[in-house]
């Protein structure tokens, strides 16, 4: 962190990543969507096909410095970067998603 170099090698290091490591991992039925941005991953799965768990356990195999973590919607609706994605019944819409924030007077 603080290198300038520091956002290429991340990059380099979880592309190698997902194209040796989490490939077997992101070809297996039932994993219907994958997308990453820099270190947030936006995964679309069928729940009677995959255990989102083993697939959580899988990645924070890969390497003991990383932690990946879950975030599950709640009312059809996930935020993910700044973006409110929610599921309908045959589609996906989305909106601006800003954060709470604090203002001390």
């Amino acid at each position: 962190m603080g290198s300038p170099s520091s956002s290429v090698l991340s990059e380099l290091y979880i592309q190698h990543m997902e194209h040796t490591k989490a490939i077997h991992t992101l070809t297996k039925p039932g994993i219907v969507a994958y997308f990453r941005y820099v270190d947030d991953i936006f995964l679309i799965s069928n729940k009677h096909l995959v255990d989102i768990e083993e697939i959580l356990s899988t990645f924070n195999s890969f390497c003991p410095s990383l932690k990946f973590t879950l975030e599950f919607q709640k009312d059809n609706k996930l935020n993910f970067l700044d973006l409110t994605l929610e599921k309908t019944n045959t589609c996906f819409s989305y909106n601006i998603y800003r954060k709470a924030t604090t203002i001390d007077n």
